[in-house]
């Protein structure tokens, strides 16, 4: 006998496009008529099959959405992410088109999972934008020219890979917490500050978002509290040239594969060309001071109009975003290797939002002013 239900946590979450006029910001979404049943099969033993209709109507091989899922097998005590190796279908992880989407969970026994009645999936996703593989022009030095143990500059020309065209939110960052924070993993008091954060913590160690500040970049994160964010996801961090790739844009938009679509501006300053971020009076990004409209963070994807070639979002001002990469010198023997953060922030003076100014930060740093992004590609 087939069996189908409808579970109520079984969500997908996907960023919506969002503009300097207001007119909706990147949050997590709802998928419609989510089911879940269990088949029989001739040869493989029984596998699971989940449905779900996408309602993300700007999806495009250019800007997917990244899905993935993540399962419990003791009734949402503990998850785990459900690894792609396990899974077919055209609705998990680069997903192109909305719509109707099926997923079939194969290998369900060595999994340990028994009894369909004991699990329960969620389904979530990310906007992303694809940055097709090919050379651009990398003007910045490895750990800002501090490195000791880098004698080179790494390759500028890159792989196919995909980065999320928005920061991450407080809203997302408060749903990993509540599935794998536990007595607080993860988070810290200042986060409750709700001018610049917003994630509260309550008696029962779960955690909630301050009214108005889910669509916010989610601050306060160490590097290793990304880290551990990006994994439950199944991305990563960026490289910072992947970082300074997605600003600049590649000598070909299309990649030099196809070489159909030269960038007008492969040296740009800014993601959207080489005028300051207040030119004329008009506000690009989110720096210094109130006059962009925001005295400290703005919601993600505030500043639509003026994002980088590829669409990626607020990769200048905002928040300054952890890299992967780390440098090391005499000084600091012994000691974690310093990471990279780029971009600037809301309390960056204007010219500190550009391509290449980065600053180094001891990785345990947890700071109103740096946030992060994910990436999907092949290990740097």
């Amino acid at each position: 006998m087939t069996r189908e239900r409808s579970l109520h946590r079984l969500l997908f979450c996907v960023g919506l496009v969002a503009t300097c006029c207001g007119s909706g910001y990147a949050r997590w979404l709802e998928i419609r008529d989510v089911k879940v049943r269990q088949e029989p099969t001739e040869l493989g033993g029984p596998k699971i099959v989940i449905e779900y209709d996408l309602e993300a109507g700007d999806l495009s091989a250019a800007k997917p959405a990244y899905v993935f899922l993540r399962y419990s097998k003791d009734f949402g005590e503990t998850w785990q992410l459900l690894a792609p190796d396990y899974l077919q279908g055209n609705g998990f992880g680069m997903v192109e088109r909305p719509g109707h989407k099926e997923v079939v969970w194969w290998g369900l026994g060595q999994t340990g999972v028994v009894d369909l009645g004991q699990v329960e999936v969620q389904v979530r996703g990310v906007a992303m934008a694809r940055i097709p593989a090919g050379d651009f022009a990398m003007k910045s030095l490895p750990g800002a020219g501090r490195d000791e143990s880098k004698k080179g500059r790494p390759s500028s020309d890159l792989p196919l890979y995909y980065m999320a065209r928005y920061e991450t939110t407080i809203g997302m960052y408060t749903d990993y917490l509540n599935e794998v924070g536990g007595e607080g993993a993860g988070w810290n008091r200042r986060m409750s500050r709700t001018d610049r954060c917003g994630i509260v913590q309550n008696s029962d160690h779960t955690y909630g978002v301050a009214e108005g500040r889910e669509d916010y970049p989610v601050t306060y994160v160490s590097w290793y509290d990304a880290m551990a964010f990006l994994r439950w996801c199944g991305l990563r961090l960026p490289t910072e040239p992947e970082w300074e790739k997605a600003l600049r844009g590649g000598f070909y938009l299309d990649g030099d594969k196809a070489k159909g679509q030269a960038n007008p501006m492969p040296e740009r300053i800014f993601p959207w060309g080489d005028e300051a971020p207040d030119a004329n009076g008009v506000y690009r990004c989110n720096f210094d001071g109130d006059g962009d409209g925001f005295e400290y963070t703005a919601p993600v994807g505030s500043f639509g109009a003026f994002a980088s070639p590829y669409g990626v979002e607020d990769l200048a001002g905002n928040v300054a975003e952890w890299t992967l990469d780390w440098y090391t010198t005499s000084y600091h023997v012994g000691l974690d290797g310093f990471r990279l953060v780029r971009g600037g922030s809301w309390m960056a003076v204007p010219e500190a939002c550009d391509a290449v100014t980065g600053a180094t930060q001891f990785p345990l740093k947890e700071s109103s002013i740096m946030g992060f992004r994910g990436v999907k590609g092949p290990q740097p």
